[in-house]
Formats: C-alpha cells, sequence, structure tokens
C-alpha cells in the first residue's frame, strides 16, 4: 500500500488501469427547420415585450440528441460577424425527445428561459447562468414568464 501511494506522489502511472468506455452513438444528429417554434417564439417575443427581432432568430428541431437539455441557444459571436460581414443573430435549437412531449405552457417556459440568454442589446454573445442578486438570471426568467402570463390574460 505504501508503495502505491509513494507511486503516486511522484506521478507514476499505472498502466493496468481500467478507462471509462466511450457511450456509442447510434445514430448521428439530425436537424431541420422549426417553423412552429418559430412562430411560437414570435409570439413570446411580443407577449413578453422583448426588445428583439423575430426574424433575427432562427429555429431548429434536433433529432437523436443525447444530451439531457430541453432547448439550447446558439449565438453568432463577434468573430464571425466580423469575419464574414453578418448581423448579429441567434438559434435556438428544441431536443425532440424531450421538448415535443412537454405541455404547452412549460414549451413556453423553456423558449423564454432560451430568450432569457440573449443580452437586451442583441450583440450575437448569451449571458451565462450564474447570477446573484438583483440580476439573477432565474429571476428574469420568472418576470418573462409572469409578463406572459399578465398579457395573455389581458387578450
Amino acid at each position: 500500500m505504501k508503495l502505491k501511494k509513494a507511486l503516486k506522489f511522484i506521478g507514476f502511472k499505472n498502466s493496468t488501469k481500467k478507462r471509462k468506455k466511450r457511450r456509442k452513438s447510434s445514430s448521428a444528429v439530425v436537424w431541420e427547420k422549426a417553423k412552429d417554434i418559430q412562430t411560437r417564439i414570435a409570439h413570446l417575443i411580443r407577449l413578453s415585450h422583448l426588445p428583439f427581432a423575430p426574424e433575427k432568430i432562427s429555429c431548429m428541431r434536433s433529432y437523436n440528441s443525447k444530451s439531457r437539455a430541453y432547448a439550447r441557444i446558439w449565438g453568432l459571436s463577434k468573430v464571425w460577424q466580423l469575419s464574414l460581414n453578418l448581423k448579429p443573430s441567434y438559434v435556438i435549437e428544441v431536443l425532440s425527445e424531450k421538448f415535443d412531449g412537454l405541455p404547452n405552457d412549460k414549451k413556453d417556459e423553456v423558449l423564454l428561459h432560451e430568450l432569457a440568454h440573449i443580452p437586451n442589446n442583441f450583440s450575437g454573445s448569451l449571458l451565462p447562468h450564474i447570477r446573484h442578486g438583483k440580476r439573477s438570471f432565474s429571476k428574469k426568467v420568472d418576470r418573462l414568464v409572469q409578463s406572459v402570463k399578465l398579457n395573455l390574460k389581458k387578450l
């Protein structure tokens, strides 16, 4: 036992150590345009009064993903904008296996969560989850959900 600790201390690596096996993917991830999500995003932007142009947000649906997420957002970073001479834009990807089975109110919450990652200046960057206090990310999402629910009641 002392020999193992001494070898470990000096940085000796045991070559007989078992390695973790990688999970084999059964098939490739497939993406398609999600026009239903696109119209839902435009509707949510109108109801929540977010200062975003819905035509600058593209929506995709993916199949065969192994991710635990319901949806993801992708931003076009500044270096790509400058090199390709493009305006800032975003892609919201919904993972079909998880997202499509949700009830409509939960789908709206997930999409509002993804929209909350977009900064108000629509620069192409993304806002992180880790915020505390007055500028808490979860509080921002809660405010968006309440705003949409309130505006839906007004209609």
